[in-house]
């Protein structure tokens, strides 16, 4: 809404039914969706290096994930995607500020 963002992607690694929810993401707004499609059980860490390939190759500005997947509710990949990138991370923002390079993180 304030002009800062130039495009939004939707990533899911999961199985060939994450399609239905990336589809959502588009609906939604975002501008292009990824699934790395998996039909294994993937545990948190594997899904954050999954990402971790993901963010290398798209170079976003900024990440955001869910706070929880819906099976297990664990809380864990944001956390371990910040580490595998050397990135500062927040958990359970409600507001995000961008300004100079930086952002602003209400919890």
């Amino acid at each position: 809404e304030a002009g800062k963002v130039t495009e939004i992607v939707a990533v899911s690694v999961g199985p060939a039914q994450a399609q239905e929810t990336l589809r959502t993401a588009l609906a939604m707004g975002a501008d292009r969706a990824i699934l790395v499609k998996t039909d294994e059980t993937v545990e948190p860490l594997g899904v954050a290096k999954v990402l971790k390939g993901v963010v290398e190759a798209e170079q976003p500005d900024l990440v955001f994930l869910g706070k929880q997947a819906i099976d297990d509710d664990a809380n864990q990949t944001g956390q371990m995607l910040s580490a595998l990138l050397n990135w500062s991370q927040a958990t359970f923002a409600s507001k995000v500020e961008l300004a100079d390079g930086s952002a602003k993180v209400t919890r």
